[in-house]
């Protein structure tokens, strides 16, 4: 039988096919073919961390855009929180410096004032006029309403932490020491004693 019958030759082979080659084993054919590149993911179906731990499926792969997007959304979130909080302690430190440099100065200013008003009182004490009394009120009610308070009660119990005393007188012994006399008027400013009343004690 004449060759050109395709007698003994595989039906499966077709003419032309010669130079794709065929395996040795499982008649499989070789692809010389390139492969076709690999597409990038659709974004649109890409998932969240948060999504698929809700959902129990994986997450983004770490290098995926959209995961590298969220994770820098959260560290720019996280570091935009901290600026926040760092500027509200600044403030409140500011504001706190601030309220304190204030105190000491208006402190300061009334500190240096005290010796006016002893001098208003030493002056009434020995016969001053009524021009003296009315600048002496009104000095001592404008420094009252910022926080001044005057230490001058004569009877009341001796405190070491807002009297000082200068000379003592005795007794009756029927119980502790008592302010006697005020010799210089001592001022508390804001709570704070800032001088101590000048007095006699009996007892």
């Amino acid at each position: 039988m004449s060759s050109s019958s395709g007698y003994g030759q595989d039906p499966r082979r077709r003419p032309g096919t010669e130079s794709s080659g065929w395996a040795a084993s499982g008649g499989q054919r070789f692809d010389d073919s390139p492969p076709e590149p690999a597409l990038d993911p659709d974004p649109s179906l890409l998932i969240s961390e948060e999504f698929a731990e809700a959902e129990g499926v994986p997450p983004l792969a770490p290098d995926d855009p959209v995961a590298v997007a969220e994770r820098e959304r959260e560290e720019f979130r996280d570091g935009m929180q901290r600026l926040q909080a760092d500027f509200e302690n600044y403030r409140k430190r500011v504001a706190k410096q601030t309220e304190e440099i204030r105190e000491r100065a208006a402190e300061s200013l009334v500190t240096q004032l005290l010796p006016v008003l002893d001098t208003a009182d030493l002056a009434l004490s020995h016969g001053g006029g009524e021009d003296i009394k009315q600048l002496s009120v009104a000095l001592f009610a404008v420094l009252e309403k910022e926080g001044l308070q005057r230490i001058d009660n004569a009877g009341e119990p001796f405190d070491p932490n807002c009297h000082d005393a200068v000379a003592h007188e005795p007794g009756d012994g029927g119980g502790g020491q008592e302010v006697a006399e005020v010799m210089r008027a001592g001022y508390r400013w804001r709570g704070r004693v800032i001088r101590a009343a000048m007095v006699k004690v009996r007892g």
